[in-house]
This record gives C-alpha cells, structure tokens and sequence, in this order.
C-alpha cells in the first residue's frame, strides 16, 4: 500500500534550498575540518541514534567525553540510562561501545589508510558492532566525507514526496540501500543540488535544525 505524503515539487525543493543553503554548507564544511582526535566520539555518536533522538544522544556523548570513556575502563551503560536523555536499547549500545572502544585503535588505522567513503563503509559496517549502512555512513559524512546517504525516515519520507521512490520501503537490505543511494544521488544531479546538501535540507525541513 503506497504511502500518503504531501508531494513536493522540485521547485519548492530549491525555494528551501535558497534559503538555507548558505547554513547548510557552513555545516559541511565543519563536517570536512573535524580532526581525527574527535572520531572516536563521532563514532560513538552514530552508534547512538538509531531509534533514540539525535540530541539525546548527542547529550550522552557529552556525558561520556566528561567521563573519559575513550581512556578510562568504565560501563557506559549506566550513562546511556538516564532520565533527561533516555537512550533506547541501552544495554546494547553499551555493548557496541565497549567493542567499539576495544577495536579502536585497528577502526583508526583503517580511516587514516587512504580507503575511499565507499570502501570505508563496507569495512565499517564488517567490523564495528551495531554500525549499518545508515550509521556508517552518518558516521563518514560526519568526518568529512562526500556523497555517501543517509537513508534514515526523515530523509526516506522526502525522497517518497518528490517522487524518487514511490513507497517507503519496510526494511532496507545492503542491496537496496545501494540502489535507493543511486537514485537519491541521481535526483541530486539532475537538479543541481549536492546529494549532502540535500540531505541536510530534508533533516531541517523534518526537525527545524540543521543537525549533524
């Protein structure tokens, strides 16, 4: 059953792109200075937000960095299960952060080799616990890397409202996240504005933020 949503069309698309178009390239370049001190809490940032919100877990990070959870040998569970930013699935993330911290050092070489978005990808989602496609690819284009999508429902229901797909799909194999990929980046050249920057005009037009 196809799923209703307000249609868009692609000249509204590039009236909302006009008008936060400067913000959001400010955004991208922030994403491109980042240093690789700070991966490690944007790695554990993405490990975060898939089913919890994006600020929520951007306040358990902080949390986390306080604590120096990247140094010292402490649960991260307990900070993951609070009250003011509840993170679902806590247990489990915790564990996936654990093994993350453990095989960090291995994660760190692997990006720092020279490997494309594309190749890091697939070596990220093979090795880290908990880390997708959505997530590992939220995860490289927080760390300056292009052209990679972010195929979460905010961004999904806006591809089905200008007409790049034609129903929201109940789950997104490997194959299909590559071939939704394709069609977004191809929407994002036919009409002249980055795949990027379109992803961060959908999140805003979503959320009201221009989040990261």
């Amino acid at each position: 059953m196809k799923t209703q949503v307000e249609p868009l069309t692609v000249d509204e698309l590039r009236v909302h792109h006009s008008e936060k178009a400067s913000a959001i390239r400010s955004r991208l370049e922030e994403f491109s200075r980042i240093q690789p001190s700070e991966y490690f809490y944007e790695l554990i940032y993405c490990l975060l937000t898939p089913q919890s919100s994006a600020v929520n877990a951007g306040k358990a990070v902080h949390l986390l960095r306080e604590h120096r959870f990247e140094t010292r040998d402490i649960d991260p569970e307990p900070y993951l299960h609070r009250k003011e930013f509840y993170i679902r699935f806590h247990k489990t993330k915790a564990s996936h952060l654990v093994h993350t911290k453990a095989k960090y050092p291995i994660i760190r070489e692997i990006i720092a080799s020279g490997r494309t978005g594309p190749e890091l990808r697939t070596w990220l989602i093979g090795n880290v616990n908990g880390l997708g496609w959505k997530e590992a690819s939220h995860f490289l284009r927080n760390i300056g890397y292009r052209d990679l999508a972010i195929l979460d429902r905010h961004i999904l229901k806006n591809l089905l409202r200008v007409g790049i797909i034609q129903r929201l799909p109940a789950t997104l194999t490997p194959r299909r996240y590559k071939l939704l990929e394709k069609k977004f980046h191809t929407f994002a050249l036919r009409i002249g504005i980055p795949m990027d920057e379109l992803d961060l005009l959908f999140w805003s037009m979503e959320t009201g933020e221009i989040l990261k």
